[in-house]
């Protein structure tokens, strides 16, 4: 068995009846702080890495924050939008769609044409939905509140 399907049926089972009642009651909503915090720890392992070359760190938040991802792909799965599965071929499928210079035989006679082609293949996938964006600054700004709120459990801690 991978290890990926492994901690799917691990994140199952937590989140089955006999579970964790803490994991079986998370949702998109609840776990978005803890998404966030993930993400800030990744950075933070970048720098440990950056400065000591010690991966360990780096590593185990790599891995928390992949536990964020499973979690929510399990949540929609039991809300009969998506499976992990589709998260893992769509992304998938956009870098082999985005990258024909690797995949595609294409050849760009600049890094610049290629960044150029990578724009308009862009902005052809988003064609149609570019009311998303809109959404993006009052997402910043709740990921920016939820960085100081989880600051301020960190120092509460300590």
């Amino acid at each position: 068995m991978a290890e990926i399907d492994r901690l799917k049926e691990i994140v199952e089972k937590l989140r089955s009846e006999n579970g964790c009642p803490w994991d079986r009651a998370q949702t998109h909503e609840s776990l978005k702080a803890p998404v966030i915090e993930e993400a800030a720890e990744v950075v933070c392992g970048i720098n440990i890495l950056e400065e000591t070359k010690d991966p360990e760190n780096l590593k185990e938040e790599l891995g928390d924050l992949l536990l964020q991802v499973m979690f929510h792909a399990v949540i929609a799965e039991e809300e009969g939008l998506f499976t992990f599965d589709d998260v893992v071929k769509g992304i998938s499928e956009k870098m082999v769609r985005r990258h024909p210079h690797v995949f595609g035989g294409v050849t760009y006679a600049s890094e610049e044409e290629m960044h150029e082609a990578w724009n308009k293949i862009k902005k052809e996938e988003k064609a149609g939905k570019e009311w998303h964006e809109e959404y993006l600054p009052a997402a910043f700004q709740e990921a920016t509140q939820l960085i100081r709120k989880a600051e301020e459990r960190k120092k509460k801690k300590n």
